[in-house]
């Protein structure tokens, strides 16, 4: 259900039948959840985002870049510095918005896994929804490892069944093959068509996801893959208030904390497990490079 201003808003015909946004916004109307927007334009906004969702995952399975675990991760080191872990740290002076294009024009000059796939896919679709010059105040000190994510992204987990467009799932191999640990899980994109895009797996339905992981279970394995009951989404609400800004000044913040775990393929809620528990254990919790 969507909320518009406090009133229960009816599509009137401001997006085209058959368009991406037309298909997530009945998507969006269907679920029991209530989805609550101060404006039209803040609406719109989610739509072009999780459309751009879907484009960039599109994009990125059109691609050559390839799916590897982190000890075999590349990428254009003219953009990029590649650290001892497989992280990519953009390097000084170069702009994140022309970073992140660049995995998608030369794609052939990287490699990674699934979880920095889709925080790629992340950033690609924020920078094609707010534009250029705010991307690079907000996402200056980008570094692709896993799950590590820029604050202003405000990654969250709502837990249903119930998928929209442009959300992320997991697809679970809680049984996997030790010799090929990296398909542990698949971390997907929800396209508009009722399928999805896992970075490694490329485009196809659920049954086709889980058929891929089974071919990767351990031979004693009991339990088949699945597909998990959760969504990842970025906060749209705040991206929003981002794109509201039209001047200013460079954004400073903290870099991200980074727990290299040297876990491909992981899903974002094991990323938070990890962080949580380097926190017990690390005095003064502090980023790990």
């Amino acid at each position: 259900m969507i909320m518009l201003s406090g009133n229960i808003f009816h599509n009137s015909g401001l997006w085209p039948a058959g368009s991406i946004e037309s298909i997530i916004l009945q998507r969006m109307q269907q679920d029991m959840r209530v989805y609550p927007f101060q404006s039209v334009n803040e609406l719109r906004f989610e739509l072009e985002m999780r459309k751009n969702i879907i484009l960039s995952a599109r994009a990125m399975s059109q691609g050559r870049s390839q799916f590897v675990p982190f000890s075999k991760s590349y990428c254009n080191p003219r953009y990029w510095q590649l650290t001892h872990m497989g992280g990519f740290r953009l390097k000084p002076g170069v702009r994140p918005s022309v970073a992140i294009e660049d995995i998608f024009k030369n794609s052939s000059s990287y490699g990674f896994e699934c979880a920095t796939a889709i925080m790629i896919i992340f950033y690609h679709a924020v920078l094609k929804t707010i534009g250029r010059n705010l991307f690079d105040r907000y996402f200056a000190n980008l570094y692709l490892y896993s799950w590590v994510e820029d604050q202003d992204l405000g990654l969250r987990t709502y837990y249903t069944y119930h998928f929209i467009p442009g959300d992320v799932v997991y697809f679970e191999n809680p049984e996997f093959h030790p010799e090929t640990p990296w398909w542990r899980g698949e971390s997907a994109v929800v396209l508009e068509n009722g399928t999805f895009f896992g970075h490694g797996v490329g485009i196809g339905t659920a049954e086709q996801m889980i058929e891929h992981l089974n071919k990767a279970r351990a031979p004693w394995s009991t339990i088949p893959p699945f597909l998990r009951n959760s969504v990842l989404r970025p906060s749209f609400k705040h991206l929003y208030r981002i794109a509201m800004q039209r001047q200013g000044s460079a954004v400073y913040k903290k870099h991200p904390i980074v727990i290299h775990h040297n876990e491909s393929s992981i899903s974002y809620e094991r990323h938070l497990f990890h962080l949580k528990n380097a926190s017990s254990q690390i005095p003064f919790f502090s980023p790990i490079y």
